[in-house]
């Protein structure tokens, strides 16, 4: 299911120069303010779970993901050019997996890692809120990837439709509406950040770890399904 040519060529789009700069942008922000937090107020366990819920969990993570979901196949789609990959004799559950595990591994290095990093720049780990938060932000990345992927397949507008949906539902209503939170990756991925962290870590979520991870299994199962299903008829009109 996995093909490295296709991978290569993936993760060369990913990672040009304007596009590794804006994916190094964000975490670069977050290890810089972590720095200067823990200068001025020292470890504090309440600050950590503040900064890495606030800023990483509902900012840094799903616009990673929208970068990397979309960046994945929207722009061979837009400029045709994914045309010459369906004509290759390769599976189009192939195409759209590989590229799926190519834009979770980049979500993750540019948004769980430097997470886990700021965690311990914060507070050393203290109560496990450093792994929590990095291990939400994975689990957060493979839904990311999965859903905008699939935005990248259906509409030419993916990259603006995913930054309204991270920076207005995940990062305002999905933090701040309490209606809304339930359906909220970020609330789902904090469930497991929960569990991991324990009471003294002071990570909530909305939602119970079981329904939690069904969700975050079906978006990201769904997602990769009708993606896959989009590329088929991509196929089909190429041909006609």
């Amino acid at each position: 299911m996995y093909n490295q040519t296709v991978a290569r060529l993936t993760y060369r789009a990913l990672l040009g120069r304007r596009r590794a700069l804006i994916l190094c942008a964000l975490p670069a922000l977050l290890l810089i303010v972590a720095g200067a937090v823990r200068g001025l107020v020292g470890a504090d366990d309440a600050v950590t779970s503040q900064l890495l819920g606030g800023f990483a969990m509902a900012t840094m993570v799903p616009l990673i993901g929208v970068i990397a979901g979309t960046g994945a196949i929207g722009p061979e789609i837009d400029d045709g050019s994914v045309v010459y990959l369906l004509a290759k004799p390769l599976k189009r559950s192939s195409i759209i997996v590989t590229k799926l595990v190519v834009a979770i591994g980049v979500t993750i290095a540019f948004s769980a890692v430097p997470t886990l990093v700021a965690g311990f720049i914060l507070n050393g780990n203290s109560q496990q809120i450093a792994v929590a938060y990095a291990v939400a932000a994975a689990i957060a990345s493979l839904a990311y990837s999965a859903l905008f992927l699939l935005l990248g397949t259906v509409s030419r507008h993916a990259v603006v439709i995913g930054l309204v949906y991270a920076l207005i539902w995940e990062a305002l209503f999905g933090s701040l509406v309490p209606g809304a939170r339930a359906l909220s990756v970020q609330q789902w991925a904090l469930a497991l950040a929960e569990k991991v962290g324990g009471s003294g870590a002071e990570i909530t979520s909305e939602v119970g770890l079981p329904v939690a991870l069904v969700l975050l299994a079906v978006v990201t199962i769904g997602g990769t399904w009708f993606a896959g299903q989009k590329l088929r008829s991509l196929k089909l009109a190429a041909e006609e």
